[in-house]
């Protein structure tokens, strides 16, 4: 069991001083919790400008919270203080034209293309 995680005035933090790691190209994560390759997970992560995620299935909940900057998926621009909620199913990509900073939790990993057509 781990310890819990406090993090007082999370919304005012300097994210930059987090531990980042390369996740995709232009994007950096610095994970909260995981658990295993098949569970739950939480994060801080950070997109450059122009940066994207492909094309991807849920296959659980999805939660994000845009702290600083924007993206745009298939549903429009998502700017800084935007929560979005993809459900078990959906599907979208997204780019960040401006670069952003979003805490996303995953109740499960995402499915990438192209193994969404097997799924």
């Amino acid at each position: 069991m781990h310890d819990p995680l406090i993090m007082p005035d999370a919304l005012s933090c300097d994210l930059d001083a987090l531990p980042w790691a390369p996740f995709r190209d232009g994007v950096e994560v610095s994970w909260l919790y995981r658990n295993g390759d098949h569970g739950a997970a939480a994060a801080f992560m950070r997109y450059a400008p122009g940066a994207r995620i492909p094309l991807h299935l849920h296959a659980g909940y999805e939660h994000i919270l845009v702290l600083r900057g924007s993206q745009t998926d298939q549903r429009g621009r998502h700017a800084a203080g935007t929560l979005i909620i993809n459900p078990p199913g959906t599907m979208h990509d997204l780019v960040s034209d401006e670069g952003c900073v979003v805490l996303i939790f995953w109740e499960r990993p995402v499915i990438l293309d192209p193994d969404i057509r097997g799924a």
